[in-house]
């Protein structure tokens, strides 16, 4: 038995072979969303189908709504507000982020704002903003940016004020500017926490974007949602719901390629095996 255990530790090879290798993070997700569909299956057909569905009779309602073309205009509808709403909210944010973690007076006049603003219920001023804007367009995408800018505001404030004092020394000790340093030193510090926040923003954007299909003209993802409800039908009702859910996770997986390319050090500095 001694002489085993002695084989095994001379031979690294051997060592290796009596390892286990985890699985890969993809293999454990598709067999976690496979045992959840097929528990679905099972129990939801056992439910009234004004009270829930089951995946198979969603796949249906999928296929009738795509074929019909109904799908791809209400999604085009919800995108439109959406992806310009979010995407002003990043362009905003940011730069008010940084501004405010950065400079001591910008703190004090705007930092109450931001917080206030992240903190209040943004749905309620919907009725103000339909009275400002009207029920189009406009509105839509007013709503979504309000609600995804604060998260983006306050991660990239956050991620100002810890950055290091020393790393802020080093750049003034080479006489360099402030907007220098900001540029040069606190952005690129600051990265993981803006992605943090960009992250954050994506599932408040699609809640305000289905809000505001919701109070105003009632249009996209969020009239399939109000007209299948009406009708009791269960199954179509679930189809924008899933398509709003990957949508989420697509862009939130998106945004983690971004940060590993504009900020592979982050991934080296946490240490985490994303096998």
């Amino acid at each position: 038995m001694a002489d085993i255990i002695d084989d095994k530790t001379a031979d690294p090879s051997l060592a290796a072979l009596g390892e286990r290798r985890p699985l890969p993070r993809w293999v454990i997700t598709c067999i976690s969303i496979g045992c959840m569909l097929v528990l679905w299956e099972i129990f939801g057909r056992q439910v009234n189908p004004i009270f829930g569905s089951y995946p198979s009779a969603i796949a249906v309602a999928f296929w009738e709504l795509l074929l019909s073309g109904q799908l791809g205009s209400a999604l085009y509808d919800s995108l439109r507000p959406f992806l310009l709403g979010y995407g002003l909210a990043i362009v905003v944010g940011v730069p008010v982020g940084l501004v405010v973690g950065r400079f001591r007076t910008a703190e004090a006049a705007l930092g109450i704002y931001i917080t206030a603003g992240y903190a209040m219920p943004l749905v309620a001023l919907v009725p103000l903003l339909i009275l400002w804007l009207g029920l189009g367009f406009t509105v839509k995408v007013a709503v979504v940016f309000l609600m995804a800018l604060f998260p983006i505001c306050i991660n990239t404030w956050l991620g100002v004020i810890a950055v290091p004092k020393t790393l802020i020394e080093v750049g003034k000790s080479f006489v360099a500017s402030d907007l220098v340093i900001l540029r040069r030193i606190v952005l690129p510090a600051t990265l993981p926490y803006i992605m943090a926040g960009v992250r954050l923003a994506v599932g408040r954007a699609v809640v305000a974007m289905v809000i505001a299909e919701f109070f105003t003209t009632i249009s996209g993802l969020g009239a399939v949602i109000i007209n299948s409800a009406n009708n009791f039908d269960t199954a179509t009702m679930f189809v924008p719901i899933l398509i709003l859910m990957v949508m989420a996770i697509g862009l939130n997986s998106l945004i983690g390629y971004v940060e590993r390319k504009v900020a592979p050090w982050q991934e080296e500095i946490a240490g985490r095996n994303r096998e």
